[in-house]
């Protein structure tokens, strides 16, 4: 007898910033509210921790690393994408950058600063990996495993609104767009692959 599959809860939700140094903490305030509001607020230093090193070589990147830029310096393509994926007893942290090259770990030794983001992720995530969206530019993704599953946020309950500063806020245009299909093509190609019949 065929018992029918439950289907997978999903929630996602994401962002686009421009490709700055204040990224990084605008990103971990997008998790923290985001997680607060889906009661996972247990997961909320690990995946801050994870988006931080995302978005820091992200920003490295693709990115201007001038820490007081000008707002004529930031141009369309000084975008990067933060998107959090809950599914199936998981959360992901996803952030989409124009630069189709993967991070490359390094082993620093105690003297040198620096150097040690991939190895933070590789302690703290069940994997990682880079998935390379055919709207291009590339997604960096880090799997956190959940003891609990993420709640919806009530229905009656107001809009969530992310406070981010001005020369944060990605600059409209053509990569603003390309970050925002690479999100999509990554949390659908990953659907995809949970509903695929497993291999005889």
């Amino acid at each position: 007898m065929n018992v029918p599959r439950q289907p997978n809860q999903l929630f996602t939700t994401s962002i686009r910033l421009a490709a700055v140094s204040s990224a990084v903490p605008c990103s971990r305030m997008f998790v923290r509210d985001i997680l607060d509001r889906w009661k996972l607020g247990d997961y909320i230093e690990v995946a801050e921790l994870v988006v931080s090193e995302l978005v820091t070589n992200a920003v490295k990147m693709t990115g201007i690393t001038d820490p007081e830029p000008k707002t004529w310096d930031i141009r369309a393509e000084h975008v990067i994408g933060v998107q959090l994926r809950t599914t199936n007893g998981s959360l992901f942290v996803e952030v989409w950058d124009r630069i189709v090259d993967a991070p490359v770990a390094k082993n620093p030794d105690n003297n040198t600063e620096g150097g040690r983001g991939l190895m933070l992720i590789c302690a703290m995530a069940k994997q990682w990996d880079v998935y390379r969206p055919q709207s291009g530019g590339k997604v960096v993704w880090a799997e956190l495993e959940l003891g609990k599953p993420a709640e919806p946020p009530p229905l009656s309950s107001p809009p969530l609104t992310v406070h981010v500063p001005g020369m944060t806020t990605a600059p409209r245009g053509a990569t603003e767009k390309t970050a925002h299909l690479g999100l999509i093509e990554r949390m659908l190609d990953d659907s995809r692959s949970e509903d695929a019949p497993p291999e005889a």
